[in-house]
């Protein structure tokens, strides 16, 4: 047999660093419980270092590192960019993966493990990109400051937003921002289109909280707490909300249409969407707001009627609906329902137009000249919300060119999680044109 046959693929230096970063366990169960970013901080330290730059690594608790560096620009009048990723990911349950989610697996073409589309894989890009340019002895046309965040999967309270609060200058002179979650292409009706992120829904994590009188659970007894809060979760679980387009979801809708030969003012919104190919999952979400249930708790044992018991909900709402969708919230529920607000932030939403967006769109057609280019609002959020808060424009932009028939939004907090060693590769190229000429 010959055996060169089941020789391991040689990887590019993008696809390593990627593997190297999905090694690291940085798995982040919220409300302060994560495994430390520090390791993968230091290693990505480390790299930068090599390259000749500064990093500056900021620790908001014990463990929990980001990494800031700035690479000087070409020109030095222009504002720079902030070039970013987050190290924390979501947990991985082995138990219901066909690899280990956290061994950096390299099988089928593809790089497998928690964190190889959210967001590892941008990580490794940023540093090879920059890297390029600085063994070419190039600069970057703008100056541009790398960051990497802690804790994005809870919201950043230790990561973006402990950096912004208390360490801003670290991002002085910047005008705009370049992260997840957009670049990657779908196929829409045959045609490759990339999806540019240009807006994020607001974040509301509420606790719902129903307080009755606790008692024997024999008894005949109508002030349940578990009964209130079973029918207030009920209700915004169920609640339809209809669907309200913003200027982004509005653009993408006609866009799409266009591709399909149809009038946008005449066709349904959410209809379009749905046949949208393998983004209509993630897209669906953009067109209305949303109020889906994650968590109860409440009681002890059988046969204890509670005094009180707690749901958590997860609330995004369309920029500019906020105040709306948090009236109707309190309104749904009713009034013996307490509502908390344990985590907020903001909804974003830029024009598809500019400096930036020409730029991105030409770093793409250098490498795809077949691409088209589509709008849209994300329906989670990212550490753009933080940077924001600084005056700082963000885009979703991870440059992917992906299969059709992969359901890559399907992999953001899947099982399976994989990218493509190719996509890896393409991305890799696409920054280093955006870096050189943006």
């Amino acid at each position: 047999m010959n055996e060169h046959l089941h020789q391991a693929p040689v990887l590019s230096e993008t696809a390593r660093i990627a593997r190297e970063l999905i090694r690291f366990d940085t798995s982040n169960r919220g409300e302060g419980d994560a495994n430390p970013e520090a390791p993968a901080a230091e290693y990505v330290a480390s790299f930068l270092r090599e390259l000749g730059l500064s990093p500056v690594t900021v620790e908001s608790a014990p463990g929990r590192a980001s990494v800031v560096a700035r690479v000087a620009g070409a020109n030095p009048s222009l504002p720079a960019l902030v070039l970013h990723g987050h190290l924390d990911v979501v947990p991985a349950d082995p138990a219901h993966w066909s690899v280990d989610p956290f061994a950096g697996t390299v099988k089928d073409g593809m790089l497998w493990g928690r964190g190889a589309v959210d967001m590892k894989d941008m990580c490794a890009m940023m540093l090879t990109a920059v890297a390029e340019l600085l063994r070419n002895g190039e600069k970057p046309r703008r100056e541009v400051i790398l960051a990497f965040f802690a804790d994005e999967e809870a919201g950043g309270a230790f990561g973006s937003h402990y950096l912004v609060t208390h360490h801003p200058e670290l991002f002085d002179g910047a005008a705009t921002a370049i992260s997840e979650v957009g670049g990657y292409s779908i196929d829409v009706n045959g045609t490759r289109a990339y999806l540019i992120q240009t807006g994020e829904k607001a974040l509301d994590w509420i606790r719902l909280r129903a307080r009755g009188t606790a008692a024997h659970g024999s008894r005949v007894w109508h002030d349940n707490a578990v009964t209130k809060l079973a029918e207030a979760v009920a209700a915004l679980g169920r609640h339809e909300w209809p669907v309200s387009l913003c200027e982004t979801t509005r653009e993408l809708v006609t866009e799409i249409a266009r591709i399909y030969g149809e009038d946008p003012t005449e066709i349904d919104a959410e209809e379009l969407i749905l046949r949208s190919g393998s983004a209509a999952g993630f897209v669906h979400a953009s067109l209305r707001n949303t109020s889906n249930p994650t968590v109860l708790t409440g009681g002890y044992k059988h046969n204890v009627i509670p005094e009180a018991a707690e749901a958590l909900i997860d609330v995004r709402s369309i920029p500019g609906e906020r105040d709306a969708v948090m009236a109707q919230v309190k309104q749904l529920v009713g009034d013996e329902i307490d509502v908390e607000i344990v985590h907020s932030d903001i909804g974003l939403e830029v024009p598809f137009a500019g400096e930036a967006i020409e730029a991105m769109q030409a770093a793409l057609l250098k490498h795809d000249p077949d691409a088209v280019f589509l709008p849209y609002l994300l329906a989670g959020g990212t550490d753009n919300k933080a940077l924001s808060r600084l005056g700082i424009t963000g885009y979703g932009f991870v440059p992917l060119r992906l299969p059709a028939e992969l359901d890559f939004p399907g992999m953001f907090h899947g099982i399976d999680e994989r990218v493509p060693l190719e996509a890896l590769d393409f991305g890799h190229s696409v920054l280093v044109d955006l870096l050189r000429d943006y």
